[in-house]
């Protein structure tokens, strides 16, 4: 995949963003850092055109985002429909959870995250199993932001 350099300015604001994670980023951060989930490479607040995303696993073109609750108010409902049409014109697939969702339920979050890569459960917990990482909790109902 080709990569498109940040303009610095951009570029210094996901540093500072990397380092002021959001509890919730932080939670998810540590489920899916260093191949830990299902094996998948994911980047943390990662540049694609103007935006930077809050993760990003370019192997599977896959997007995830954290809402805090001030993306529940019109402008940046309509903000964030722009951002993902622009994204999903791109390629990406992009899915988005509330804070409160990860930091209440992250095992749900991390098994929609599994499946929208495209791994069935089976897969990704003989992976991580495979790799002496545990096994992957899979809820019995389906999550959704």
């Amino acid at each position: 995949m080709t990569h498109t350099p940040l303009p610095p300015k951009n570029r210094a604001r996901a540093k500072a963003m990397r380092r002021e994670m959001t509890p919730a980023e932080l939670k998810l951060w540590n489920e899916v850092r260093a191949h830990r989930l299902a094996d998948l490479s994911f980047r943390r607040q990662f540049g694609i055109g103007d935006y930077i995303v809050d993760f990003a696993c370019p192997s599977r073109k896959l997007i995830v985002e954290l809402d805090g609750s001030q993306h529940g108010e019109q402008d940046a409902v309509d903000r964030d429909a722009r951002r993902t049409a622009f994204l999903e014109a791109g390629g990406w697939t992009v899915l988005r959870f509330w804070n409160d969702d990860v930091l209440g339920d992250i095992d749900g979050v991390c098994q929609h995250i599994v499946t929208a890569a495209g791994l069935v459960a089976e897969d990704a917990a003989a992976q991580a199993g495979a790799a002496g990482l545990g096994t992957l909790s899979v809820p019995a109902e389906d999550h959704h932001p």
